[in-house]
């Protein structure tokens, strides 16, 4: 069977109609049966490489359809169009010719340097829902731009947003890989959605699920043909189909690498949008989510991973590409000349447990391991190539909690839960890396992760000083004073670890010097130290720009107004020191 790929696969309208081209290499004959054929089924054309083809007068976007596929022992099996822009639902619906107007309003959105971002994970379906019955859609997450973007959030990561299974979850079950899911707003909605992001000056990444497809989907036995009783031609059709969630694509397959890599291409080129986040890259390259594992390494899968990086680089240069590889193997950002997948960071994994763990959360005891590891582990000498957060929606679910609901169940907004949120969010948000928040994690949404309780939007103005002090660590993030440059840095030291006490102390800088230094004190411990004694890096007098135990952020915190530490000329520093607190330090 010819390997020719064909680049014009799916529907391509033309005025008066449409071409239509599938592949189905092990059909016997391809039907299209539509609101545009009201005599019945039509019959495709065999090309003789296992696509088929048709050009249908009269057929137009809003039309729907559905392939019909006669295999070789005389069946029929209905068929959604795999490359299907839209669905009119995801469980047994159609297939929608859709037209590509759209206004992007002279969109010519950039996106900021790398040491910049600060990224805001959202799920559209509870972001913002209207009422309880009623899902959030790309509409109602738009209302909530004007305060992400007041908040200092510049990319947004929108959990999946595919079709999938059920028209509803947490978007990691696609079965229309090409359609986005109806019941969040479809393909205008997200069209909608990109284009005031950008007006606000915020990018969107997106993620993407390419380790499996749901089981019960139309690209399973697409064509009727299978082996081994597994999932035919989209798959892989031994062990290597098989993951906990449904079949593995078949990455050796050219026409299935095509598949996912016109997938990529789809949503910078028509969505505009500005990066991916790759699920479970660990899933796609070894059979048993495992590294250094030879024995069930999946070769094709690598070099596919790199394929959709290079993709994505060519057709945005600026776009923000992150891998979840839970194995943290440096080739996953490291260059493609140099054998790696070329991804510009990903996720730290391990950041939040080291987090929790310091905070006494799941341990025995409160320990700082898992804090000096994360500070010392680098991939390579960029230190944007990892994304950090305290939470996400895989840490805040899985039969876990969000961190604050960790600290004092059943409300999580108790004098410790709030110190601790406040503490573990200032550390992601000065830490080496490019920070991401969870939604709702600025105002304590509480419980777990899930994907039908919205957030408490009310929660906002109910705690309104938390989300002030947020918004007061993402200007410093962002530099907005002019004297906090080394939190964009790639330097970092960790230069104080009392692991008894429990205090921490990390020095951030990019080329050194005034309004370039920045050095952070971290207390994880329930102790109030009135007379803390720190040999800091450099001496002087450094000015408090940040302090999460200030009063003005709630009224019981611990701390009034401190404005100054000075280092003596042996760069000795005396200072009080509240439990739970976290201090931003620079230099005039």
């Amino acid at each position: 069977m010819a390997h020719q790929i064909k680049k014009n696969l799916g529907v391509i309208t033309h005025r008066g109609g449409a071409e239509f081209r599938v592949w189905a290499p092990f059909a016997k004959q391809v039907y299209i049966d539509g609101t545009f054929t009201p005599n019945g089924k039509q019959p495709l054309t065999s090309e003789d490489d296992g696509y088929w083809f048709a050009l249908i007068h009269g057929a137009e976007p809003g039309h729907q359809y559905k392939y019909i596929i006669e295999t070789p022992d005389g069946r029929l099996l209905e068929r959604n169009d795999p490359r299907a822009r839209a669905i009119t639902s995801s469980d047994k619906g159609f297939s929608v010719i859709v037209d590509n107007e759209f206004d992007w309003q002279s969109d010519n959105f950039v996106m900021p340097p790398k040491c910049d971002h600060v990224i805001y994970e959202l799920h559209v379906g509870t972001f913002n829902r209207p009422d309880a019955a009623t899902s959030g859609t790309f509409d109602s997450a738009i209302e909530k731009l004007d305060y992400l973007r007041d908040l200092g959030i510049n990319i947004i990561e929108l959990m999946p947003v595919t079709s999938m299974a059920f028209s509803n979850g947490w978007g990691y079950a696609p079965n229309h890989i090409f359609s986005v899911e109806s019941m969040l707003g479809g393909r205008h909605g997200l069209m909608k959605f990109v284009r005031a992001c950008h007006q606000h000056g915020i990018g969107v990444i997106l993620d993407v699920v390419y380790n499996h497809f749901y089981g019960d989907t139309d690209l399973w036995r697409f064509d009727g043909w299978s082996e081994n009783d597994r999932g035919g031609i989209y798959f892989y059709n031994d062990e290597r189909g098989d993951t906990p969630w449904g079949g593995r694509p078949d990455y050796g397959r050219p026409e299935v690498r095509q598949f996912i890599l016109d997938n990529v291409a789809m949503w910078f080129a028509e969505y505009h949008i500005d990066g991916l986040r790759v699920d479970s890259t660990i899933y796609m390259r070894n059979t048993a989510g495992r590294d250094n594992d030879p024995d069930h390494d999946i070769s094709d899968a690598w070099s596919l991973l790199q394929d959709i990086v290079s993709l994505a680089h060519k057709i945005k240069p600026d776009s923000l590409i992150i891998a979840e590889d839970s194995a943290s193997n440096a080739q996953i950002v490291a260059p493609r000349l140099d054998g790696g997948c070329g991804f510009d960071s990903q996720w730290e994994l391990g950041f939040p447990h080291a987090l929790r763990a310091a905070l006494g959360l799941s341990t025995d005891q409160p320990n700082l391991d898992g804090i000096q590891y994360e500070f010392n582990h680098a991939y390579g000498s960029d230190a944007f190539a990892r994304t950090i957060f305290s939470d996400s929606h895989d840490t805040a679910a899985n039969g876990s909690v969000r961190l604050n609901e960790a600290v004092a169940p059943a409300g999580g907004a108790t004098l410790f839960a709030r110190e601790k949120t406040l503490l573990a969010n200032a550390v992601t948000l000065t830490s080496p890396g490019i920070p991401m928040l969870l939604q709702g994690s600025e105002f304590l949404q509480d419980g777990s992760f899930n994907d039908w309780a919205a957030l408490e939007w009310q929660k906002t103005e109910k705690y309104a000083g938390i989300v002030t002090a947020h918004r007061h660590l993402l200007d410093l993030r962002h530099n907005r004073y002019g004297h906090t440059g080394g939190l964009q840095g790639q330097s970092t030291a960790l230069f104080h670890v009392n692991t008894d006490g429990l205090v921490i102390g990390y020095h951030r800088w990019n080329n050194g010097g005034i309004g370039d230094d920045v050095i952070v004190v971290a207390n994880f411990s329930s102790t109030d130290y009135n007379h803390y004694a720190m040999q800091f890096p450099l001496g002087g007098k450094w000015h408090i720009r940040f302090n999460s135990s200030w009063r003005g952020y709630s009224k019981d915190f611990r701390s009034g107004h401190q404005s100054i530490i000075h280092a003596d000329k042996n760069s000795t520093a005396h200072f009080s020191l509240p439990a739970y607190t976290l201090y931003i330090l620079s230099q005039e």
